[in-house]
């Protein structure tokens, strides 16, 4: 039998499938189709200190293999999450990661001064506009993703992950700044840019023009960015982007990730990280992976 256990950043988990932010919302809704404590982990929707009320419609759209959405970061706030959501949450046994977001260093610290140790993780999102610099994005930038890393981890009261984004030249190298910042863990890849028309009307079909890409067409571009990024900053990763398979949470594993998270694959399977787990558990078998902390990094590189 296959011990399923991981450990991300000191942080257990029960088994490596961790539903992605963004895609989970805070957990209730999917409770009504599993139980979800039988997940590892559980990544709520992006928080921010004062809540947003999101993009207007139209905001999602089908795209091949997977979607495009322009949501624009919906969200309650934090003050209504701890009194509403998180409740429900610690009635489960799975751990909690909370996902954060801002427009400034001062903003995302504030958040997870106001989260203090709530969640077991904080995911820090930094593909958001840094607004003091004319709205370039922090994850652009490896300086300014490390300010935000560094301003988090001064207030922080649990481990810090960054999540990085697919869209710049280098991912390594910000990789390296926030680990060099302090950060405790990456996750990555967040969605990449991406863009249709309606050829009948010539509009775009996002009312904000653009959005990001999700769901398995990404796939080979998250597990490169994983590997790339494991390797190169040597910190523990939750690997995801297009994950709809065993096979693909094994293929994210070797790639570098100690744990793997599964999102656009639940809009058309909302059951798919209990799926998911059970395929990953019959291939451990068939291979005989005694632990499957130890997938980890073991790609065998040409």
């Amino acid at each position: 039998m296959t011990d399923l256990s991981v450990s991300v950043a000191g942080v257990p988990m029960k088994n490596p499938l961790v539903a992605v932010s963004g895609c989970f919302g805070f957990g209730r809704e999917y409770d009504e189709y599993f139980d979800i404590s039988l997940l590892g982990g559980l990544c709520v929707k992006g928080l921010n200190v004062s809540g947003r009320p999101g993009n207007p419609p139209p905001r999602i759209a089908e795209a091949p293999g997977g979607c495009l959405n322009s949501v624009g970061l919906q969200n309650p706030g934090i003050e209504a999450f701890l009194r509403e959501d998180l409740p429900f949450l610690r009635t489960k046994d799975i751990t909690v990661i909370a996902n954060i977001f801002g427009g400034t260093a001062e903003e995302y610290a504030e958040a997870a001064r106001m989260l203090g140790d709530s969640a077991d993780m904080l995911e820090v999102n930094i593909s958001c506009p840094n607004l003091k610099c004319g709205g370039v994005n922090f994850a652009s930038d490896p300086k300014a993703a490390a300010e935000v890393t560094e301003a988090v981890k001064k207030v922080a009261k649990v481990p810090v992950c960054i999540k990085l984004s697919p869209n710049v030249t280098d991912i390594a190298s910000v990789a390296v700044a926030c680990r060099d910042a302090g950060a405790d863990a990456l996750s990555l890849i967040n969605t990449l840019l991406g863009m249709r028309i309606d050829i009948e009307t010539r509009r775009p079909v996002l009312r904000m023009n653009t959005g990001g890409l999700s769901g398995s067409a990404i796939f080979p571009v998250a597990v490169r960015c994983v590997w790339q990024a494991a390797a190169a900053a040597g910190l523990p990763v939750i690997g995801m982007g297009g994950v709809s398979s065993g096979s693909d949470a094994a293929e994210m594993m070797i790639a570098g990730a100690s744990a793997v998270g599964v999102g656009t694959a639940l809009f058309g399977d909302p059951a798919a990280p209990v799926r998911i787990l059970r395929e990953l558990t019959e291939w451990c078998g068939r291979h005989g992976i005694e632990n499957v902390s130890g997938l980890t990094g073991s790609v065998r590189a040409y």
